[in-house]
This record gives structure tokens, C-alpha cells and sequence, in this order.
């Protein structure tokens, strides 16, 4: 049986969710793929993206607390999490990543039903 996403160390089960809703069911399956990868699964998944949850995952996939990411670190990682952002609403559009986000949102509060998979 495959390492759940929780196994990673800062990931717990809202995250996990949120790689379930994006096809990603297990911790190997992102060590695999990598951060980044990962991330922008997320993000086409449907999940907004936020810094600090991409470099939680980042430091967690190399087994450091998510409070580890400090200084230069934390700038680069900055610089890598802006690129994703730009990729992801290139490859779906603006407008589709803010319905998405949009409708993530109306979901969570009870407003529309929550998507379906």
C-alpha cells in the first residue's frame, strides 16, 4: 500500500483532499513528481494558489518543518512559486482559473455544491 500524501511531514488531510481532487493519491506519486509538478497539479486542480502551501510541500518533501523556509530560501522559492502561477494561468486562462477559484470558494461555504471526483 502506497505512502498516503499525510505521510508527508507538514501535509495533513485538507491537503490531501486537495491532491485527491487533482488525480494525486499518494506521497510517492509527488516525491515522483516533485514539487513543482505537484504544485501545478493543485493549481490545475482547481486549488488557488497560495505561497506558503507551495513551500510547505517544498520543505516537506525534503523533511523539514514548514517553518524552516526562511531568507534567501524563501525568495527563491518565491521566484519559483510566481513562475508556477504565471504558467498555470497561461496554460487555463485568467478566467478559467478565477471561475474555478471562484466556484472553490462558493463550494467551501456551503453557497453551490461542491464539485464532483
Amino acid at each position: 500500500m502506497p505512502d498516503p500524501v499525510s505521510s508527508i511531514l507538514n501535509l495533513g488531510p485538507a491537503t490531501e483532499a486537495a491532491f485527491a481532487r487533482a488525480g494525486i493519491h499518494s506521497a510517492d506519486e509527488i516525491r515522483a513528481m516533485g514539487a513543482d509538478a505537484a504544485y501545478l497539479r493543485l493549481m490545475e486542480a482547481g486549488t488557488p494558489p497560495h505561497f506558503i502551501g507551495y513551500y510547505v510541500l517544498v520543505m516537506g518533501l525534503q523533511g523539514r518543518p514548514w517553518n524552516d523556509c526562511q531568507g534567501a530560501e524563501k525568495r527563491a522559492l518565491r521566484v519559483r512559486f510566481d513562475a508556477l502561477k504565471a504558467r498555470a494561468l497561461a496554460d487555463f486562462g485568467a478566467e478559467a482559473h478565477a471561475t474555478r477559484s471562484l466556484d472553490a470558494a462558493l463550494a467551501a461555504i456551503g453557497v453551490i455544491p461542491a464539485p464532483k471526483g
